[in-house]
């Protein structure tokens, strides 16, 4: 997902992305602790975009708060 994909979402869509990525990176972190998985850069991907998610929202929910 791209920044300006990040930033056309609505509140309640990144809250829910973030829920839906948290789940994706625990399955993948699972998988890759039983056995070694295909793509491990998987893993840091998935943590980068949750972090660009979370920064969109803090920055979101600050400026509905400024108003």
């Amino acid at each position: 997902m791209k920044n300006a994909e990040i930033k056309a979402l609505s509140l309640e869509d990144l809250k829910a992305s973030i829920t839906r990525e948290r789940e994706i990176l625990q399955r993948t972190k699972f998988a890759h602790a039983i056995s070694q998985i295909e793509n491990p850069i998987k893993i840091r991907t998935s943590r980068r975009l949750i972090a660009r998610m979370q920064t969109e929202l803090k920055a979101k929910t600050n400026a509905q708060t400024k108003k």
